[in-house]
Formats: C-alpha cells, structure tokens, sequence
C-alpha cells in the first residue's frame, strides 16, 4: 500500500510531505509550499545552479552532502534525505562562515545566483576537499554568474573554513514505502524483481533515475503521469564492479561514482564527464539514464561503442545481454521492450595493446551538448593498427560506428597515410544534418579532424590536450 506522506529533514528540523503531487518539483514545493524564496528558478533546466541545493545522504553513520538541482527533482526523490537550502546555512541568526567570506570578498552583486553558489560551495566544503583552484572552479562550473565574475567567488571558497552545520533536531528518516497523492502514485522499488514486476504492471509509466533529462518534463513542461517508477533505491542497479577483464557499472550508479573508476581506466573519460554535466548533474545522472535516454548526441553511448561494451537487460523472462551498438535502432528508439528495464553495462578493460581516447566538440565548454564527439579504440602491435573501433555521436540519428573509417586503418601502418585514408572514409560512414548546433559541413570536417588529433597524441607527435573543446 503506498503511503501518503514523506518524511525528511528540512533545515536540520523534521518535515513531513503530504498531498503534493508526484511530479512536482523540490524547486517549486520549496518557494510554493514552504516559502523558502532563497533558492532560484533561473533555467528550470540544470543549467544555471540558481536553484542549487545540498542533500545529506545517510552514508557510514553520517551524512555525504551532495549538491544538487532542485529544479530537476521531484519531491518523492527526497523520501529518507536530509535537504539544506540557503536558509539553513545560518545558525540562529549567525552566518555560516562560507556566507562571512562571501559578503567580506564582495563575491555578489545582484544576488539571484548567490544562494546556488554558496550552496554549491557549502557542498564542496562540506567534502572535505582541498580549496585548489582547479577543484573550485570544478565544483562551481554549474553555476552561473553574470555580475560579479568568478574570482571574488572563488576567493571566499579559499578563504572560507569548513564549519558543519549544527545537529540536526532529529535522526534522518528512513525512506517510507511508495508515495501517492491524489491519483497519482510515486514507485520505489528496492530490488530488480519488484523493479520488474512494477515495469510489466506499468508499461507507460517513465523510468525515473536521476531525472537529469526526464525532469525537463517536471519542470518545463509541467506534465504529470499517473504513476512514474524510479530506480534510484534498487541496490542490484546500483553497483559498480571491477573485475580483471571488465568494468560492470550498474545502471543506477550515478556519474559522481563512476567518475573515479572511468578515469583511472580510459583517457579522456573522466574530462568528457565532468563535462557532461556540474556536480550537481553528476551527482544524480546515471550511465544507464543517459544509454536509455537514447539521444544521437549523447556523451557516454559513443564511449561505450567504442570499447564494445555489452548491455545487460532485465524482464520478468530473465537477463539478455546485446553489444551496445546494437541497441540503438532508430531516432530516440531501441531494441528495449516494454517490459525490461536496463540493469547493467559491462566494459572490457583496456588491454597493455590498446589505446583509447575521446573527444566532445561543443559551443560552450562546460555543461553543453556536443555539437559531435568522437571515441576511438586501437589495437596496435608493432606500428599497425590490428584492430579500429570508432564511434561517433551527433552525426545520424543514433550513436553509431564509422566502420568504412575503421577498414581504412586496420593492417595500416599507423601514420599519417593512414589517418588521411580515414578522413577520407568518413564521408562515407554518414551524413549529418545541420542543426542549430552545427551544420553538417562543420560535423562532417570536425569529426574527420578529430581523427588527427587521436594520431597526434597516440603516435607521440605532440602533446594534443585531451577532452572538451569549443567551437
């Protein structure tokens, strides 16, 4: 029987949620239901960190404070969390010490981004990180600012000490069984066979992991569904694995805690990551939300074409297991049915022979969409490349594979001969459209380019930077 209240921690004081619809965002049932007006609706679309909160996660008998977008969640996503806002930083009147550095640095000027910014710092600080510049600018990157320019900011995130907020007035909650309001209910199963059976009882109902792309429906388009399924509490989807010849990362497991792993293991991986998204993105997105998302631009499917990763597949008649490539049909359609959910992917792990790279092209460095993006594996003994897999996003309508482009190189000397043979190749792996990101002459020439920049670090020519660039 679903319940029909949710109880959290507010602002360290215990709060119980009744009779707000499911989809409802933490954004709106904060400024409408609460009055807490601190935190901003700036892009209502993950964008702009105005509306940046911090969530205190149960974890080892504390807290984990992870900034996140409250203008992408939906308020059951809360169940069993303790939530910071802006008005909860003080202490009975006094600043927190992050809000002292940011009044003594003159780090706001107009104020309608400041309470994301200081929430999104009162999350870094609140990890214990080292106040390097680099790692600031990391954790401030999705949060914009058109006033005050980013250096007084990151002077008071320098200057600011890490002081945790009081105890709480209470122990967090634990999270209650499934929420329903009005006709509307919210499912949260906890293990793969109830996610299962929730799916063939559901079939319409949308997938909910981190909802960085479906809660664009929540908080723009204002729709509601009569029931939606996360899979956010569902362990088995949350694990993440590393075993000697692969990585399985679970498909619930977000960004955040795959970055690590990903990085370690694939060069150019972890920058094209914290280029998919800010902190606060990363901290909810997950993997298999952006592989079932199924968008031709998106970051992760060319990675994993590119590494021959196999996707695991769950439905009430068992597991099924694909190559990846093989999932992506057609425009946003793929080969999974209205009964199975999307369990794991499973990555080969680089061989001493093999060298991977990736490379995004976008308007904007951080937080974009990719006007393209390259990713390619090579097997090369002694000079020669014994075996190519290349993949591209933002050139056909699914992620997709350049494999006129792989014939020009495979038993080719690795050299400049070669890599000409494969730009030329391109042209007849596809033909792009012009959109308001691009047009198709540019991703046409871009992703021929990208195959010079893959010669120029791999063959030792010159030291290419990797990752992100924009156009």
């Amino acid at each position: 029987m679903a319940g029909r209240s949710i109880r959290i921690l507010l602002n360290g004081e215990p709060c119980e949620i009744r009779d707000v619809p499911p989809a409802t965002t933490v954004l709106d049932w904060l400024r409408t239901e609460k009055r807490l007006t601190g935190t901003k609706e700036g892009c209502a679309e993950g964008d702009c960190g105005a509306c940046t909160v911090v969530l205190g996660i149960p974890d080892g008998g504390g807290l984990r404070h992870e900034a996140v977008n409250s203008c992408l969640m939906t308020v059951p996503q809360l169940a069993g969390r303790a939530l910071v806002t802006i008005e909860g930083l003080a202490d009975n009147g006094r600043l927190h010490p992050l809000q002292r550095a940011l009044v003594e640095t003159d780090a706001s000027q107009c104020g309608f981004c400041t309470p994301g910014i200081a929430m999104a710092l009162f999350a870094f600080l609140e990890g214990g990180e080292k106040p390097e510049v680099e790692t600031i600018h990391d954790a401030l990157a999705g949060n914009l600012c058109r006033c005050t320019g980013y250096r007084p900011i990151v002077d008071a995130a320098r200057k600011a000490p890490r002081a945790p907020r009081p105890a709480p007035a209470a122990p967090v909650p634990e999270a209650g069984p499934d929420y329903e309001a009005g006709a509307q209910i919210f499912l949260a199963p906890r293990t793969l066979d109830e996610l299962v059976a929730l799916r063939t009882r559901h079939p319409d109902a949308p997938i909910l992991a981190g909802g960085t792309d479906l809660g664009l429906l929540f908080s723009r388009e204002r729709r509601a569904f009569d029931a939606i399924i996360s899979v956010a509490r569902v362990e088995e989807l949350s694990r993440l694995e590393v075993r000697d010849d692969e990585i399985e990362i679970g498909a619930a497991a977000t960004y955040t805690r795959a970055l690590p792993v990903l990085d370690a293991e694939y060069p150019g991986m972890g920058e094209l990551i914290r280029r998919i998204g800010s902190r606060q993105i990363r901290n909810l997105g997950t993997i298999g939300g952006n592989i079932g998302n199924a968008s031709p631009i998106g970051d992760m499917p060319p990675c994993l074409i590119a590494l021959d990763a196999t996707l695991v597949l769950r439905g009430p008649d068992g597991t099924r297991e694909m190559p990846i490539e093989d999932f992506f049909l057609d425009y946003r359609r793929t080969d999974l049915r209205p009964d199975e959910v999307i369990e794991a992917v499973r990555v080969p792990r680089l061989a001493p022979d093999r060298v991977f790279r990736t490379y995004k092209v976008s308007k904007r460095y951080d937080q974009d969409i990719s006007a393209a993006i390259g990713a390619y594996r090579l097997t090369l003994a002694d000079g020669r490349v014994t075996d190519a897999r290349i993949a591209y996003g933002g050139m056909a309508a699914t992620p997709k594979r350049a494999r006129e482009a792989e014939r020009a190189l495979i038993g080719k000397a690795w050299s400049e001969e070669a890599v000409a043979a494969a730009k030329r190749a391109i042209a007849d792996d596809f033909a792009p459209i012009d959109d308001f990101r691009a047009g198709a002459r540019y991703r046409a020439a871009v992703a021929a380019n990208l195959l010079d920049r893959l010669y120029l670090q791999t063959a030792g020519a010159a030291d290419a930077p990797t990752g992100v660039f924009a156009l």
